[in-house]
């Protein structure tokens, strides 16, 4: 028998798990809506996400290892145990750069959250309503641990966050599907810290194993929750404790934030929906760049006229943005110089612009060499990563300088996509065989809260 964390402990990841066991069956509609949103646009990006190569061998070993169970693996048709079919759509998700960001955490939560908390309801035989429910949780605790670590230097010092503070948002997520008490919870979370892994050396040497970091944390989540569903115990603060996650993986740990404004503050109301497939990072570097082409017209065929370009942003994107772009897709969705010419020479919100063919064109090269300039400026970091900014200043060889700041992204809470505009980007994800009315029909059927959610995966199975 689980032994009980005692109360009253001086334990925030106990303070933490109180709150989130507590929102069993008292999530209000409009965060439910908010859970409806981010899984639409996740389900896209799985959906996209799973017909590229690192997806293929990810689904290939979750297929083969998964043994029997219940959950989809969304773009075959074939179910596997919840962990397996988590670990294979989260690396889905999180295939491509699409997946949405809470920026001030500095990670994935839709990539992590709705895998894990998707497998465990469809196999459960769980209802749309616990499936919102657990989305919102899931995104709570990911987006506590993340901002409590301190998430800027977390990174800078080579842990991805995603992957890092990930196996929280799962964890919780698993935790309401299976109605866990706060005692239970806690114990998930002290297993779940023990899981946390991933670190950035896919930014400085390549390879694809960025792409099963979301994965991995979505399988960590239902495997730390099925252990202390089981009277498995975990340490009694693996959050906030001497060696918990925060004080291990963090040097500047607020873990204050991990129970600040419960209730009030909203991790699910901050989060980014990405309208390139690119690191969020050099999104306002994207956008100032498409909005000066489109203000001053500007063509392929005048490459010739512009002399150089040089772009301002916080000081992690001008460390770990800065690299060619043109060498593979990752380093083309990474690099600040890639996304900047890109922007100018074609629509960024194309997920074809990170293709290889695409990469590989010669004027996207020589314009990229162009970008001769990507420094470090105080007034992003000042904002960093809570709200994004950049500049980008082109100067022609006539002497005119076009100069566009961005300063709260598109997608981001400071500037949000409308719904239409969700629903537009899942649209454009699917094959082009799949039905024009199908984001509509997965609307109607999240609108009954007691529908069980298989009928989701039976609606995904139409777009392939």
């Amino acid at each position: 028998m689980t032994q009980p964390v005692p109360p009253g402990s001086e334990s925030p990841t106990r303070d933490l798990a109180d709150f989130l066991a507590g929102l069993h069956g008292r999530v209000d509609d409009r965060l439910l809506g908010c859970a409806v949103d981010a899984l639409i646009d996740t389900l896209g990006c799985m959906v996209f996400g799973a017909a590229q190569p690192w997806s293929q061998a990810a689904i290939a070993h979750a297929l083969a290892s998964g043994g029997t169970g219940s959950a989809t693996v969304i773009g075959r048709a074939s179910k596997t145990s919840p962990a397996m079919a988590a670990f294979a759509n989260g690396a889905s998700a999180h295939a491509f750069e699409l997946d949405d960001v809470h920026e001030e955490a500095i990670s994935h939560p839709g990539a992590v959250v709705v895998p894990a908390a998707l497998a465990l309801a469809e196999d459960l035989g769980a209802s749309n309503l616990d499936l919102g429910e657990a989305i919102v949780i899931g995104y709570e605790a990911m987006g506590r641990a993340g901002i409590a670590v301190g998430p800027a230097t977390h990174m800078l010092a080579g842990f991805h966050p995603t992957s890092m503070s990930g196996v929280f948002g799962s964890t919780a997520a698993a935790g309401r599907l299976l109605g866990f008490d706060s005692a239970t919870l806690t114990h998930a979370f002290g297993v779940a810290v023990s899981l946390a892994s991933g670190t950035m050396e896919f930014a400085s040497s390549g390879g694809m194993a960025k792409r099963i970091h979301a994965g991995r944390a979505a399988e960590a989540g239902v495997l730390a929750a099925s252990l202390a569903s089981h009277g498995f115990e975990g340490a009694a603060d693996g959050l906030a404790g001497r060696y918990g996650f925060c004080n291990v993986f963090g040097t500047d740990p607020r873990t204050d934030l991990l129970t600040e404004a419960l209730g009030t503050r909203w991790m699910i109301d901050e989060t980014t929906v990405k309208p390139y497939a690119s690191c969020s990072d050099v999104h306002p570097l994207i956008q100032a760049a498409s909005e000066l082409r489109a203000e001053h017209r500007l063509s392929a065929d005048q490459i010739d006229q512009i002399d150089r370009i040089e772009a301002e942003c916080p000081t992690k994107a001008a460390a770990q943005n800065n690299l060619d772009g043109t060498v593979s897709v990752m380093a083309a969705q990474y690099s600040a110089q890639f996304n900047i010419a890109a922007a100018i020479l074609g629509d960024p919100t194309d997920p074809a612009t990170y293709q290889p063919d695409r990469i590989a064109d010669p004027a996207v090269a020589e314009l990229q060499a162009k970008v001769v300039s990507l420094r470090a400026a105080e007034e992003f970091d000042d904002t960093y990563a809570h709200r994004m900014g950049g500049r980008v200043r082109i100067f022609l060889s006539d002497g005119k300088v076009l100069e566009r700041t961005v300063h709260g992204q598109r997608g981001s809470m400071h500037d949000p996509l409308s719904q239409d505009e969700i629903d537009a980007k899942f649209q454009s994800l699917l094959p082009a065989s799949a039905p024009v009315e199908l984001v509509s029909r997965l609307r109607s059927n999240l609108a009954d809260p007691t529908a069980p959610v298989f009928h989701i995966c039976e609606l995904l199975a139409i777009a392939h």
